[in-house]
């Protein structure tokens, strides 16, 4: 099994083009793969205007409430109240989406699967769990609050610190918080 350690303190921001907000990229399948290329992709982005939602087709999302009050998401003319947090919300990529924040800005964890190769399942956990990579796939654990160790004894992780596991193999998530555990299986 193969064990990285991703830094929040190492991630680069980029600009939206409208200007509404920041993402930082925590991972990547291929890695370095560019928004086009991507079988999976995790990040966190800091939402500090709604507007629409750039379109991503052939790609299913899930979002999270990190921190803020939350956001009000019209998907293809349904509105959806997403103001809990740590409840995940998916939706299609390719879905017309506008948002509208409830009260002020907002961070927020999406997770994006290329329809056609990869399948995630969002889970947001608050005691220890077992991690289990499956053949080809990967395991993504990000802290949300407090702190957390691969087995008790990994290196430490703190607030919005994560660690992706490749390779067939299992372990345990020590938490002393809330983590957001995304597994991406690959499909056939």
């Amino acid at each position: 099994m193969a064990v990285r350690v991703l830094r929040a303190a190492e991630r680069t921001a980029s600009a939206w083009k409208n200007g509404g907000g920041i993402t930082r990229e925590v991972a990547a399948h291929p890695e370095d793969s560019d928004l086009g290329g991507f079988h999976w992709r995790v990040s966190l982005a800091e939402v500090a205007q709604g507007g629409p939602f750039s379109a991503f087709p052939g790609v299913d999302r899930v979002i999270t409430v990190v921190r803020g009050a939350g956001m009000l998401l019209t998907v293809d003319g349904i509105q959806h109240r997403i103001d809990a947090r740590y409840r995940p919300f998916a939706f299609p990529g390719d879905a017309e989406t506008d948002c509208r924040l409830l009260e002020g800005p907002l961070t927020d964890f999406n997770v994006m699967t290329r329809r056609e190769s990869t399948r995630a399942r969002v889970e947001i956990v608050d005691q220890p769990v077992e991690l289990a990579v499956g053949d080809g796939g990967a395991v993504l654990a990000l802290v949300l609050e407090g702190g957390a160790a691969l087995g008790g004894a990994g290196e430490p992780l703190g607030p919005l610190d994560a660690l992706l596991l490749t390779g067939v193999e299992q372990d345990v998530l020590e938490l002393d918080g809330w983590a957001a555990v995304v597994t991406f299986d690959q499909l056939d």
